[in-house]
């Protein structure tokens, strides 16, 4: 992709244990990223199969910007989603892009299923490694079992899946370098189904930058270094990090709590961003080409033994894990969240799903609809030896109702009951915002519904009159698939507006106008809605559950009719998309 007209796409099929390379010149307009994965999916997804079918497609793919400009440092993968049974697509730093980029990869298509549990090391060649003594085994487990026995120079990087993905989890993730994930939408679950246990990308060819564009190329990346590094732009990023936003959230009744019984949680102070770095940070960690090192990583002590036997645990967090698995699940203290964060990282689950899930689920049991007979031990908000029980039983499908549970709320919720305070937004679990319309309306509509497709939630903070809510949520939309086809981390987007995108492409040889991106972001989006259209889903299927409607918000509580309007007048804009 850099300095070249054409996408290299690596074919991988898993059953014949074949692989090629192709010189795509048509894909090239895609940018990357998000444009050439959903591209990609489009071509190989096979609407008539069940999403776990051996013959569905895993896309990943990285950007023109990945690793020789600051803070481009995604991988953007797609998928027929087990979760939601249509569209997914998501995203994950660490070493990945850069690997990639140095194995000369652009992007990568995997099919088939192997004859029994496999692993990929693709170097300079792809070699299909038997994986059969790593089935069964944790997500920390498998990450040591394939640094040991990997080798080959360059920059290296593993994703690889826990018992959850095994086992078919609808959220279950990928693990990539430890700390970062493909989460949300359950990509996980696609590689077990798949008998695919993990994949090590090796490169170490030189990227060059042609000396014709040595000067231009300079001046624009030591432009965005100096914004990214000498301004306060990113700064609360590296400080306390996105965790940060709990107090704030908190003090403007939008923090989820208690499975959104609650949108102001008494012990938020205890589970502040502040509290955590006082208390349990440790370090700080950078994907491979970032500048900012988000990445906070907490520690406990963990007994593994009789007689005082401890080892300490380095655990990963954010805003989102301290919402979904601190305040959603009424923990009150960092170390009892870190302890529930290093169970579902073992286990290879999304955080946000998983804690979401054992919200409804103690709401449930406290109503009565589900039993003691089904969660096998009481569920009580705050109580964190349970919950840590109940996140193995979701990962290894103990009995019916954790086999249930592990598909999400919105299907537990419709086999068991309590679909009016599932806290889903198109069968998407919630992240950790409940602002107002612009939160629930955004996460309702966006392509994979996410707070990663629009920032709703900032729409609502910034008091945007209602009327100019759902068109500030679709532009938003529509830049997105600019950001991240590039792949520009999000965290980075004030810093790449337009101006600064179309001066980077130039230097690195992609000359492309205002209208012509506009253009790009247009046709992405419309690919993503041919995609969901082809696997049978319609804006017109929203249903947003009441419990959205009962709980305040930084806006006050919200009316349903309205909230259903604004999905109409998104869905509207969509259409004329379309045409």
């Amino acid at each position: 992709m850099l300095h070249k007209d054409f996408i290299r796409v690596l074919y991988i099929d898993l059953t014949n244990e074949e692989y090629r390379f192709e010189e795509r010149r048509d894909l090239f307009k895609y940018l990357g990223g998000t444009g050439v994965a959903a591209k990609l999916l489009e071509e190989n997804i096979k609407p008539e199969l069940d999403p776990l079918d051996p013959a569905q497609p895993i896309i990943f793919a990285n950007g023109p910007l990945s690793f020789v400009m600051p803070v481009c440092t995604k991988v953007v993968a797609t998928f027929y989603s087990p979760h939601t049974r249509e569209y997914g697509e998501s995203h994950a730093g660490g070493r990945l892009a850069m690997a990639m980029r140095f194995n000369n990869i652009d992007a990568i298509v995997i099919t088939g299923r192997a004859k029994h549990p496999e692993y990929l090391v693709i170097d300079d060649k792809v070699l299909f490694k038997d994986a059969r003594a790593m089935w069964g085994l944790s997500v920390e487990d498998t990450g040591k079992i394939l640094r040991q026995h990997t080798s080959g120079s360059g920059i290296r990087s593993s994703m690889r899946i826990g018992r959850s993905g095994e086992n078919l989890v609808s959220y279950a993730g990928v693990n990539v370098d430890t700390y970062r994930h493909f989460g949300r939408l359950g990509l996980g679950a696609v590689f077990g189904s798949k008998l695919l246990k993990g994949i090590v990308i090796i490169g170490d060819e030189p990227v060059k930058i042609p000396k014709e564009n040595m000067k231009k190329y300079r001046e624009v990346y030591d432009s965005i270094y100096d914004t990214v590094t000498k301004t306060d732009v990113m700064e609360k990023y590296h400080a306390v990090g996105t965790s940060i936003n709990v107090l704030p959230l908190n003090e403007m009744n939008s923090l989820p709590s208690l499975n959104l019984q609650t949108t102001r949680y008494e012990h938020a102070e205890n589970i502040s961003g502040e509290r955590f770095a006082k208390e349990v940070l440790v370090r700080k960690v950078a994907c491979s080409g970032c500048q900012i090192g988000c990445i906070h990583i907490g520690q406990f002590r963990r007994e593994f033994d009789d007689g005082y036997e401890y080892e300490t645990v380095n655990v990963s967090y954010d805003h989102e894990l301290v919402f979904a698995l601190g305040s959603f699940v009424g923990l009150k203290n960092p170390e009892e969240v870190l302890q529930l964060i290093d169970v579902v990282e073992r286990e290879g689950l999304d955080a946000i799903s998983t804690g979401v899930a054992l919200g409804w689920a103690t709401e449930a049991y406290k109503r009565g609809i589900i039993t003691i007979d089904d969660t096998l031990m009481p569920f009580e908000f705050g109580v964190l030896q349970n919950y840590m029980a109940a996140v193995h039983y979701i990962a290894t499908g103990k009995n019916e109702f954790y086999r249930a549970l592990g598909k999400g709320v919105d299907f537990a919720s419709k086999k068991y009951g309590g679909q009016d305070f599932a806290c889903h937004l198109g069968g998407n679990e919630m992240p950790g915002y409940h602002t107002g319309y612009g939160s629930v309306v955004g996460f309702s509509v966006g392509s994979r519904h996410s707070h990663l497709d629009n920032a709703g939630y900032s729409i609502d903070q910034a008091r945007t009159k209602e009327d100019d809510i759902v068109k500030k949520i679709f532009e938003e939309e529509l830049e997105r698939n600019i950001l991240t086809s590039l792949v520009i981390c999000l965290f980075a987007r004030k810093v790449y507006n337009r101006d600064t995108i179309i001066k980077a492409l130039d230097a690195v040889g992609i000359t492309l106008t205002n209208s012509e991106l506009t253009e790009i972001a247009k046709e992405i989006l419309r690919t993503k809605y041919r995609i969901k259209e082809k696997l049978g889903y319609s804006l017109d299927q929203i249903k947003i559950p009441k419990r959205f409607f009962k709980t305040i918000t930084l806006n006050g509580k919200l009316d349903e009719e309205k909230a259903n309007n604004m999905v109409k007048e998104y869905k509207a804009m969509i259409d004329e998309l379309m045409k």
